[in-house]
């Protein structure tokens, strides 16, 4: 199958410096990979997309969600809370509310709101497994996706011991045994595992939080399995200065080093947030080139504050973009992740500056991050973490993973540079066509067979059904 695109405004590659942008004007997929870019005449019997007035971005590379938290958003017991407090009033409260369907419906909600903002690929960070569940949430999240055409990374979460605060909560927050999580693990790599680099299916061992998640003796034996399966390894670490306590107190190091001492840092290991770090960390990750999952809008959103990409990057540390729940991030798209990313580094190196009287050097952080950068971290940089070498990226010989967007919302009227819009102003730009694989799964902004009117109901009607539950 040939699929010609043609008269795009402009192309941003997720390349590096002077690659990071194509003139095109068109692109030719050939059996789901990249043939051609350049100036190019239609073939016979070619299916042509015209993209005259749009710019093309590589698909978006989501490396960490909680998809069950798509019907958990805006819930006011947790809307003001910091990390540890948000927990146990959203997420670990609405549990044991959550059956199959709600389950499914979540998922769906969540892969929706994802794909309408051009992504593609989504590591998935499930937590929702407790001891003799009546339905298995891994096979829903594969069978969600696959539906609708997109590529899932299923980060298998999960909990072998419980937290303090999760003593008096459901009986659906008890914990697995060791022995079930291993082995669940083995099954699941079994059924759905696909090494191969184009794939569409893959499978990550990942205890929720490896400081309480495990006790470290589990945790050396994790990394030792998921070594021998050849697959990759992802967690939550240093999202607030909580993980800083926890750490000295419990094990009298930080919580870079004690990931070090069980086998959990490498180019095959990726946290997310990585909010406060010690320098000595960074330079440890960036050494081992461990990755970061960074989720700017759920960081706001709990006020837990801004991860230092700039840093981390330096320091050799891969950079991806990820979501996080719905629960704490109420625009869980890729579109709002990589505004978010943009403005708040820039942000962050502004709060830096200080008076040439007092020893300054800078006004402010204008210059911190391009829009290239983001484009670049949220989708080769999501591939590359996740082991995906033919995504991520618009070159010859890649995956056709390619989102074209429709600038025709005023709020892209009087840009000088069109090729910056999805991410400077904003909001979710309209989907002229989504390709995964070279296979158009959005067209004209709408995905087929899916009523979103329909959907809305479905969830207003689940919400009210979560809420009787977990208040039961």
């Amino acid at each position: 199958m040939s699929l010609l695109i043609k008269n795009a405004h402009a192309i941003l590659t997720g390349l590096h410096g002077e690659q990071a942008r194509r003139a095109g004007p068109d692109i030719r997929v050939r059996d789901g990979v990249i043939e051609a870019i350049g100036h190019l005449a239609p073939l016979a019997d070619e299916r042509l997309i015209d993209a005259r007035d749009c710019v093309i971005y590589p698909a978006w590379v989501n490396t960490h969600h909680h998809l069950f938290q798509s019907l958990l958003k805006g819930e006011p017991q947790g809307l003001n809370q910091s990390l540890t407090a948000w927990l146990s009033a959203t997420p670990y409260r609405f549990r044991a509310a959550f059956d199959e369907p709600t389950f499914r419906l979540a998922v769906r909600i969540g892969l929706i709101e994802l794909l309408r903002s051009g992504c593609a690929t989504v590591a998935d960070h499930n937590y929702l497994y407790w001891p003799d569940m009546p339905f298995d949430t891994s096979q829903i999240i594969f069978e969600e996706g696959e539906a609708l055409g997109m590529r899932i990374v299923l980060c298998r979460g999960g909990a072998t011991q419980s937290r303090a605060i999760e003593q008096n909560l459901p009986l659906a927050l008890r914990p697995e045994s060791y022995e079930h999580y291993m082995a669940d693990i083995e099954r699941l790599v079994s059924r759905y595992h696909d090494a191969r680099p184009t794939s569409m299916r893959r499978v990550v061992m990942a205890p929720t939080t490896l400081l309480h998640s495990a006790p470290p003796s589990q945790l050396r034996e994790m990394a030792a399995l998921a070594r021998r399966l050849g697959i990759r390894m992802h967690s939550h670490l240093s999202e607030t200065v909580d993980y800083l306590d926890a750490a000295r107190a419990r094990f009298n190091m930080t919580p870079v080093q004690f990931c070090a001492e069980h086998d959990w840092l490498g180019e095959d290991v990726w946290f997310a947030h990585l909010v406060k770090l010690l320098p000595e960390e960074i330079t440890l990750l960036g050494k081992t080139g461990t990755g970061i999952a960074h989720c700017p809008q759920s960081n706001g959103r709990l006020g837990s504050g801004i991860a230092d990409l700039l840093a981390l990057e330096l320091a050799g540390v891969p950079v991806s973009l990820g979501v996080d729940g719905a629960a704490s991030n109420e625009a869980a798209d890729m579109q709002s992740e990589a505004h978010a990313a943009w403005l708040l580094q820039r942000a962050r190196k502004g709060m830096q500056a200080q008076p040439r009287y007092d020893g300054g050097t800078f006004e402010g952080g204008g210059d911190a991050v391009s829009i290239e950068d983001v484009v670049r971290w949220g989708s080769a940089g999501g591939a590359n973490i996740l082991g995906l070498p033919r995504s991520g990226t618009i070159e010859v010989g890649m995956q056709a993973d390619i989102a074209v967007y429709r600038l025709d919302d005023p709020r892209y009227f009087g840009l000088h540079d069109m090729a910056i819009g999805p991410v400077a102003c904003g909001g979710r730009a309209s989907l002229k066509a989504l390709m995964v694989n070279g296979r158009p799964i959005v067209e004209d902004d709408t995905v087929p067979g899916v009523d979103l009117e329909t959907m809305r109901r479905d969830a207003m009607a689940a919400v009210r059904t979560l809420q009787q539950r977990a208040n039961a």
